[in-house]
């Protein structure tokens, strides 16, 4: 069984990692179970309220990554128009990787035009419009970066214990 558990984990630490890069993956929950697979590894103890921060900050960061293009549109000077168009654009990209295999690039676009033609709409004009889309990538950025940081964490919890066991 534990052999099980281990490679379930080795695997869904894998997966979370990718998932912090490919839009349309869940990368931290995937990185959650990672952690929550190797726990019950014969040999290595979590605490329950270890698991239960771990999987908080998990639900957070995977909450924030469609929060922080907002934010970023907003704090680079965006409107509410702008906020709205980076979400809508979100939401459309995300439905666009269904269709095509340039999953990254989609993912980038949606935002950053929502937002830009959100603003346009409102009748802001076009170089604050391409403020406020920049914003919004450096959002995009920032939870891409959350999520990788948080999938590490993971896998360096995953490897200490593993190697706990050897040693």
């Amino acid at each position: 069984m534990n052999v099980v558990l281990i490679a379930a984990a080795i695997c869904l630490a894998i997966v979370g990692i990718v998932g912090a890069i490919v839009p349309g993956i869940a990368g931290p929950p995937f990185s959650y179970l990672s952690v929550l697979a190797v726990s019950f590894v014969e040999g290595v103890e979590h605490s329950v309220t270890f698991l239960v921060v771990m999987g908080v900050i998990a639900a957070v960061i995977f909450t924030l990554d469609y929060i922080v293009p907002v934010w970023g549109t907003k704090k680079f000077g965006g409107s509410k128009a702008g906020m709205w168009g980076s979400t809508i654009g979100l939401l459309v990209g995300l439905t666009l990787t269904l269709f095509f295999n340039a999953a990254f690039p989609v993912i980038l676009a949606g935002p950053f035009f929502g937002a830009y033609f959100g603003e346009r709409i409102a009748k802001t004009p076009n170089k604050q419009a391409w403020k406020a889309a920049f914003g919004s990538f450096v959002g995009f950025l920032v939870g891409t970066l959350l999520k990788l940081i948080y999938a590490f964490v993971c896998l360096v919890f995953i490897v200490k214990d593993l190697i706990g066991l050897l040693v």
